[in-house]
């Protein structure tokens, strides 16, 4: 039903920049919570960044103040601005979907991952 296609990733120096994007299709994100979770090799998935639907903004600690998470409702696309990344942000990136009509019944999608690798 709603399929999520993440893209940005790559290599880059510490202290760089990177723009994660999370295109969906098959359905619209509007009224979607939105979130980025990333898991390193050997480590757990965890939570990045969310934005609800409204447009309220969560982060993890480690990311606070470096990561930005958006959405552009009318290109169907949030997206993750990462500044001042460090090698410990290296971790295969995930973006995330939900909606939950009802406490029995909720919509969660996940993209395929995009790789950040963060190295000199």
């Amino acid at each position: 039903q709603v399929q999520l296609v993440e893209s940005g990733g790559g290599l880059v120096q510490p202290g760089g920049s990177l723009r994660l994007s999370c295109g969906a299709s098959g359905s619209i994100l509007s009224i979607y919570d939105m979130a980025w979770y990333r898991q390193a090799p050997g480590k757990q998935r965890e939570l990045v960044a969310t934005i609800t639907s409204g447009g309220s903004t969560n982060y993890a600690d480690s990311v606070k103040g470096r990561f930005t998470i958006s959405r552009d409702n009318a290109k169907n696309t949030v997206y993750l601005q990462m500044n001042s990344l460090k090698p410990e942000d290296t971790a295969v990136y995930y973006c995330n979907a939900r909606y939950k009509v009802r406490l029995t019944l909720e919509y969660d999608y996940w993209g395929q991952g995009t790789q950040v690798t963060v190295s000199s």
